[in-house]
């Protein structure tokens, strides 16, 4: 049941209509959105799509603010406007509790099944201590964010879940070849950590090899209104406070929110170890120029409800497009 279920040529899967779940790892960012609209440019049935969102800070009560504000709902407008289901999933206590960990185990994941109720299952590993932030690296065990917040999350999920056994499913991913040396080496299709002999599973990177041009161009093509990130300068959407920001994107986050900056600043004096390891965050923020951002937007990205349209018909690319779009090396 394990065996592959893609022909390759050119570098590229010659696309089967044969799976029973399409799951859309979805950040409601350009690569995601890309991914979920060339499924439906390849007439994939909307019934069989998902899209799953893991929420960064978790909903219980982080002080720490790491994703911007605005995303969930922004994601959850987005499949309401296509008319495709939207499920969530986190890490309890998000990031920030991930990263105070201290002779502890990780915490339990939470998610929503396809009936939405919330279903916890870990928790109960072996102790350890983080008490520092993800490193700016491309292992995973010290960039942590992606490994504990994303992908163990979504592992969970689809692990504990029964509607996945004995059927076919794909999961989507939207990294690409362009963003780094590292992505670059990605395979665009291969086996899921979940696939077992009870069920398969693959992941396939339908983008890898997309210029950010195509990316751009097909998200025009439906007239989808980018994330306010992009149109306030980001080039990419993480994170608001992503490890892998450039100076620009720190000294532009210290002017949208400056509370922010100023608890991540005492989270690396209190670790005594900076995200950037040869500089600290302040410093980071007086060294960059903070992008040339419209009030009413920052406005926006920092409310919990998103209230723009989800589609608009004068689409206009958004000011953060083909610019600094510092990301995992």
């Amino acid at each position: 049941m394990n065996q592959m279920s893609f022909e390759f040529g050119d570098n590229a899967p010659q696309f089967p209509h044969t799976y029973d779940y399409y799951i859309v790892a979805f950040s409601g960012g350009k690569d995601s959105i890309a991914c979920l609209l060339h499924l439906l440019d390849e007439g994939i049935p909307k019934e069989r799509i998902e899209l799953w969102h893991h929420e960064i800070d978790g909903r219980e009560g982080s002080v720490l603010k790491m994703d911007w504000e605005c995303t969930p709902d922004y994601c959850r407008k987005f499949a309401e406007h296509f008319e495709i289901p939207i499920y969530f999933s986190w890490k309890t206590r998000g990031f920030e509790g991930e990263m105070l960990r201290e002779d502890e185990s990780t915490a339990s994941s939470k998610f929503e099944d396809q009936d939405y109720n919330i279903i916890e299952c870990g928790g109960a590993g072996p102790k350890g201590t983080r008490l520092k932030f993800p490193q700016v690296t491309a292992n995973l065990r010290q960039r942590w964010c992606s490994a504990y917040l994303k992908i163990d999350v979504c592992t969970k999920a689809i692990n504990n879940q029964k509607r996945f056994l004995g059927k076919r499913t794909l999961v989507i991913t939207g990294e690409r070849a362009e963003e780094s040396s590292a992505r670059a080496k990605y395979k665009v299709l291969e086996p899921d950590r979940t696939s077992c002999k009870s069920r398969l599973v693959d992941h396939w990177r339908p983008v890898h090899d997309w210029s950010e041009k195509k990316v751009w161009n097909i998200i025009e093509k439906y007239k989808v209104n980018p994330h306010p990130a992009y149109k306030l300068g980001w080039g990419r959407l993480s994170c608001a406070a992503c490890i892998f920001g450039s100076h620009n994107q720190w000294a532009s986050l210290n002017k949208v929110d400056h509370d922010r900056i100023n608890i991540m600043s005492n989270y690396e004096k209190q670790f005594d170890l900076t995200i950037h390891r040869k500089m600290s965050i302040d410093e980071r923020v007086k060294i960059g120029e903070s992008y040339d951002m419209n009030p009413e937007l920052i406005r926006k990205a920092l409310e919990d409800e998103y209230t723009d349209p989800v589609t608009v018909q004068d689409w206009e690319t958004p000011s953060g497009a083909y610019g600094d779009s510092s990301g995992p090396t």
